[in-house]
């Protein structure tokens, strides 16, 4: 019984559908006659020629209609974009920018506006050492990216593109690098600001170990280049995209209370593109030559570090101002290593034990291939890492 039901409720549907679309045909039937039959006929036959202006016509605005739908939707798609782009943009901030929930943005601007302990200066900036309300020390880099009278100190696309670079700056996090702890930004400079390390700096070590005020026996010195060779690596392999130094030297490799090294100034020579590169005593040729700075040209620096490491000396010695010690660190290294005199090249006050001389005249050959006059001859940070680790036991 339910299956008749069901077929004979279909067949009514069926039937009142198909007596509906009679009726609407009928009806369109009778109203295109009643047109037909209103229509007066012309006193002439039309002419080929009204029908060929018709037909221009026609295509006249079929083309109008498809050029004004091409310029509307590129207008519609350049606002588009324009407003995804307006929105997206990163705002300027204004005031303290605090990544570390030691600083509040009071105390930070009472330590800034107080007089400051300099500990040192370099070619984009000076350091000061000053002490926050709730009791941190802190060290404070006087950033200046912009060079007096420069129109970039007013651009306000140049000071957002220097915000993103500090911003992802703050972001890294590494044993071996000086992380980024605040910021806060000035008509005309950038007050970056740091944990402070009382050690100080392997510039400041060496000069202690060359006035006979310290000891730093190799296998403090070793650890030391193996900690900043760690930093590059992760600067140059583990950052996306990749970051380099520009401005690796002693001075900007801080020691802690175990002499464990962290770089700082990392990636700050970016923001100034007219700091001249080439001035530093640890610079590679290249950034003499054609200003091209790669990776290789960090591991060149670094290579003027281990060499300063083995030997005690720094590379504004006089003594390499002398013919025969071939005009730089580098050149004496190599020169000394090929004839089979490495050892005459290390610091007397870490000769000892005949274990790790062999350490060290490795570690001489390390440096060497560092300072390579090509970066391709150069090792990566990647495999330096490695080549270190493996002199010793770390």
């Amino acid at each position: 019984m339910g299956k008749r039901r069901y077929r004979t409720q279909i067949s009514n549907s069926k039937d009142t559908s198909s007596l509906l679309f009679l009726s609407i045909l009928c009806l369109y039937y009778t109203s295109a006659h009643c047109q037909e039959s209103r229509k007066v006929t012309p006193p002439f036959p039309s002419t080929p020629t009204h029908s060929k202006n018709g037909l221009e016509r026609i295509l006249v605005s079929i083309f109008l209609g498809v050029l004004t739908g091409l310029a509307g939707a590129v207008v519609f798609a350049f606002v588009v974009r324009f407003l995804v782009r307006y929105l997206k943009r990163t705002p300027i901030l204004k005031g303290p920018v605090i990544f570390s929930p030691k600083i509040t943005p009071k105390s930070l601007q009472s330590a800034l506006e107080n007089e400051n302990q300099l500990l040192g200066s370099s070619s984009n900036g000076k350091y000061y050492r000053t002490v926050l309300d709730n009791g941190p020390t802190i060290a404070v880099k006087r950033f200046e990216p912009f060079e007096i009278g420069s129109p970039e100190r007013q651009s306000k696309s140049v000071k957002r593109r220097i915000q993103q670079e500090l911003e992802m700056l703050a972001s890294l996090r590494h044993r071996n690098l000086m992380s980024l702890r605040a910021y806060v930004r000035e008509p005309d400079r950038f007050s970056l600001v740091y944990d402070c390390v009382p050690t100080g700096s392997l510039e400041d070590a060496m000069n202690r170990v060359r006035e006979n005020e310290l000891q730093l026996g190799w296998e403090v010195r070793l650890r030391i280049a193996v900690g900043v060779i760690k930093g590059l690596r992760y600067l140059h392999f583990d950052c996306a995209p990749q970051i380099l130094h520009y401005n690796l030297k002693p001075r900007n490799v801080i020691l802690d209370a175990e002499f464990e090294p962290r770089l700082t100034d990392f990636g700050l020579a970016k923001l100034t593109p007219n700091l001249d590169r080439a001035t530093s005593g640890y610079s590679a040729p290249e950034c003499f030559q054609n200003c091209r700075y790669t990776d290789k040209s960090d591991v060149f620096s670094f290579g003027m570090i281990l060499g300063v490491l083995l030997t005690g000396r720094d590379p504004t010695d006089p003594f390499f101002g002398e013919t025969a010690s071939g005009g730089s660190l580098g050149p004496w290294l190599r020169h000394l290593q090929q004839a089979g005199e490495a050892r005459e090249a290390l610091d007397k006050s870490i000769l000892g034990e005949e274990v790790e001389e062999d350490e060290m005249l490795m570690a001489v050959r390390i440096a060497v291939v560092c300072l390579s006059d090509m970066p391709a001859d150069r090792p990566s940070s990647d495999e330096l890492v490695p080549m270190l680790s493996q002199l010793h036991s770390f």
